[in-house]
């Protein structure tokens, strides 16, 4: 079956629903720092790299189905969280505007669990009513990514949607047995390099594991007002897209609170306390090691690992679509 993925990102929902069986024909990215890595683990793949707003109908090919995840910051509990009011939010629309027109045999979209915020409710309805509009039965769910054969503790809400004429509805698969955990992703990998100053990359050729390189400074006051450790046999926190906010490798002990809002690194132990790497985060975020991430900026490779649907996730939800179009 053929998709279409739009916001594709550095791929993560891409892979996975390639190691589903799915043929990614054409991709849409508009962040040139995103490009390169795209094209590198994709050579096969049309990647189109205009605003999605200046996009027509008539220059997406015919595809089985849609796949993206709108730009998830208007909606996140982290940041300003305005929501549909932001104009990253209403890229929702561009998202069904394209749908509505090709009426692919599904789609599926991915965001952060703050879309399910009660301040943003009634947008969230809205979406959920104009994918109807657009000619689908619309099924959506919170999922944790630990459930799914990935090693952090993610909540994302993802909805998929069949067109009507199916007649069929999407049905979430089940939570693993297994929850992998932090041992289980990155216990192998070698001693990480600290970036060059500036927090520049090493480079491919002075690291022996691709990306294995992690940002150096200092750590914010609101980064130190929790703990941000997790231990080898507990999931990680969730990867984000900066990597001054990356969780602390599990070599260290976890932070001590001295007082509220306050914790501080175990005296003694402070050379333990480093981030994770990007490879280390792909690793969590279950990108394979043969995934490579261009950048010259480490800031970037964190945003582009951080923003990805964790591949694992996207993997089973699309061997489930897989099988209902069997």
């Amino acid at each position: 079956m053929k998709l279409v993925s739009l916001f594709t990102g550095a791929g993560g929902l891409d892979l996975g629903f390639e190691k589903a069986g799915f043929e990614i024909i054409w991709a849409n990215e508009f962040d040139k720092t995103i490009w390169d890595t795209f094209q590198t683990n994709f050579p096969h793949t049309k990647l189109d790299k205009r605003n999605i707003t200046d996009i027509k109908p008539c220059e997406i090919p015919t595809a089985d189905g849609f796949i993206g995840g709108p730009p998830c910051q208007s909606w996140s509990e982290a940041g300003a969280g305005r929501g549909i009011n932001d104009s990253r939010g209403q890229l929702f629309h561009d998202y069904i505007r394209l749908l509505k027109n090709k009426k692919p045999k599904f789609f599926l979209a991915e965001n952060v669990s703050g879309i399910l915020h009660p301040k943003h409710s009634e947008a969230f309805l809205n979406i959920i009513k104009d994918f109807k509009k657009a000619g689908y039965d619309v099924s959506y769910e919170l999922l944790n990514a630990n459930d799914f054969d990935v090693p952090q503790d993610r909540n994302r809400v993802i909805i998929v949607g069949y067109r009507k004429d199916i007649k069929k509805k999407f049905k979430f698969p089940e939570p693993q047995n297994y929850k992998p955990v932090l041992k289980d992703a990155i216990w192998d990998l070698r001693k990480a390099k600290p970036a060059k100053d500036g927090n520049k990359t090493n480079g491919e050729n002075n690291l022996k594991i691709s990306n294995h390189e992690y940002m150096n400074g200092g750590f914010s006051t609101i980064y130190m007002s929790r703990n941000r450790v997790r231990s080898w046999n507990e999931p990680s926190f969730t990867i984000q897209a900066g990597g001054r906010h990356a969780p602390i490798h599990p070599q260290a002990p976890k932070m001590l609170l001295v007082s509220k809002n306050k914790r501080v690194f175990v005296s003694g132990q402070e050379k333990k306390y480093r981030r994770l790497s990007v490879r280390e985060c792909a690793r969590i975020q279950t990108f394979p090691d043969d995934f490579i991430f261009k950048y010259t900026n480490i800031a970037d490779g964190y945003k582009m690992v951080g923003n990805a649907v964790p591949v694992n996730l996207a993997k089973h939800i699309a061997q489930k679509i897989m099988a209902d179009f069997s």
